[in-house]
């Protein structure tokens, strides 16, 4: 058991997803955001392949005599692709799992010491890494010998990430609910009864951020506005370029915060709506205004009082005019859409550069996953979070909205104790005053710096692994020495 407590300042926080680590050193009274923010992937050199005996594997295959040195990180690796150099991508968390131990120890070793300027000789700080979830025994040793043996840490406990998530954002007693983390690739569905997940009914769903961004881009094809800006007639961009390019107006437009979510049934009304849908032919004629002020009217003459203030407030969304790559671009509502292949992924189909997907979306698992007694309670912490929730709000209600047909319309309290009665969402509280206005995407980091505060400031030490814990039983001591049941 350990013993020793240490400064909050000397405190590091390592929150690994499937495709980024963010980073910190110190806790203090108002709990910061991450300084560290970088992709979770590695570069090596074909060059060094071949120096080392290898011949010049995929980037799906880890060459076998690559060396933690071998590897770019970061800034390094940034500054290779943007040379062009020959460089092999590996995302060793990709998949939900560790698949290479070098190149994880790669990017925490960056992290650690240049980032975060720390020593390994003089290396103080205990460590608090948030990692995913449903990782083997072998794997959790494995990853606290890196720490101890490789980086020298003063302290290290292991935190499974849906219950960092989770605890950055409930409130009292209450213990179960379900958090949706939305990746780049991945959507990771994770249970929580009573203060644990639920490993049984943890799921994934092979649609995230990138079919979303696919998704959008292969929409703006429509908008004669956009493309005849970015590829006039006399001077057409190659195929390659073009969807680039799209891809790029995607990501621009979901970064800044153009985007809402669309309830049930709302884009189907919207393409049933009579009204002007050449957005060229408006912004040539200069009749933006003129055309949101007529549309409004028109629905304000059809709506009920109760109803025009939000008749206004969509109205007013259907033409926004943004800046990109020096051009001035005019959307429509078409990029309200973005979310639509997270509840349909059938929608992807025909998209370009998306791979097969199979036919399932975020509902069904929400639902069937857990036994029949849990659900009640677990449908009382919805949670979604991930990168896609820094700048597109409302991602809860929808997905609440979505899985309505699983609740009783008319519930029987009487006959029935066990069928869900309502859905209540969760969101990142805004007392945490460092993360107000900055969506829910980083509550992975909260949830672990506020777990860190509880745990290296026990006088037991039962929630972490000292030196001397580690010195007297070797790796296996993080099993029972960290916050999450191992």
């Amino acid at each position: 058991m350990s013993s020793t407590t240490f400064r909050d300042s000397t405190v590091v926080i390592i929150e690994t997803s499937r495709a980024s680590i963010r980073a910190g050193i110190g806790l203090h009274d108002l709990l910061r955001l991450p300084t560290i923010d970088i992709p979770a992937r590695v570069g090596l050199r074909r060059s060094a392949i071949t120096q080392n005996g290898d011949d010049g594997p995929s980037s799906s295959k880890t060459p076998l005599s690559a060396k933690v040195t071998d590897y770019l990180v970061g800034s390094y690796l940034d500054e290779a692709l943007a040379t062009e150099q020959d460089i092999l991508i590996f995302w060793p968390f990709a998949e939900g799992e560790v698949s290479d131990y070098t190149q994880a120890e790669a990017l925490w070793k960056y992290v650690l010491f240049n980032q975060l300027g720390l020593r390994r000789a003089q290396m103080e700080s205990p460590v608090m890494l948030s990692i995913m979830a449903g990782l083997s025994r072998d794997a959790c040793e494995s990853v606290c010998q890196i720490f101890f043996e490789r980086f020298n840490v003063a302290g290290f406990a292991i935190l499974e990430r849906p219950m960092a998530q989770f605890y950055a954002v409930i409130s009292g007693m209450q213990l179960s609910g379900v958090v949706v983390d939305i990746d780049l690739d991945y959507t990771d569905v994770t249970p929580i009864a009573d203060g644990f997940p639920v490993h049984l009914a943890r799921t994934s769903v092979p649609v995230g951020l990138n079919d979303c961004l696919a998704y959008l881009a292969h929409l703006l094809r429509t908008n004669t506005s956009v493309m005849s800006t970015l590829s006039p007639a006399g001077s057409p961009l190659p195929e390659d370029e073009l969807q680039e390019t799209l891809l790029a107006l995607a990501r621009h437009v979901w970064q800044s915060g153009l985007i809402k979510v669309l309830a049930e049934g709302e884009a189907a009304r919207d393409l049933e709506d009579e009204g002007v849908t050449d957005i060229a032919a408006i912004v040539v004629a200069g009749k933006e205004r003129a055309v949101i002020e007529n549309n409004m009217k028109k629905r304000q003459a059809k709506a009920q009082p109760a109803d025009q203030a939000r008749a206004k407030e969509m109205e007013a969304l259907d033409l926004v005019t943004t800046e990109f790559q020096g051009k001035e671009l005019t959307l429509g509502k078409e990029r309200h859409r973005f979310c639509e292949p997270l509840f349909d992924p059938t929608l992807l189909d025909g998209v370009p550069g998306i791979r097969e997907k199979e036919p399932r979306d975020l509902r069904r698992p929400l639902q069937t996953a857990t036994d029949v007694d849990q659900r009640a309670y677990i449908w009382q912490g919805l949670f979604v979070t991930g990168a896609i929730t820094n700048h597109i709000k409302g991602l809860g209600a929808a997905l609440s909205g979505r899985v309505s047909p699983y609740i009783l319309s008319t519930p029987d309290a009487l006959n029935n104790e066990v069928q869900p009665r309502t859905v209540k969402t969760l969101r990142v509280p805004d007392y945490f005053a460092e993360y107000r206005d900055k969506g829910d995407g980083l509550a992975g980091f909260l949830g672990t710096s506020i777990i860190a505060k509880l745990a290296f400031n026990e006088s037991g030490g039962k929630n972490y692994v000292s030196k001397a814990d580690y010195a007297s039983r070797g790796p296996r001591t993080v099993l029972g020495m960290s916050p999450s049941l191992l």
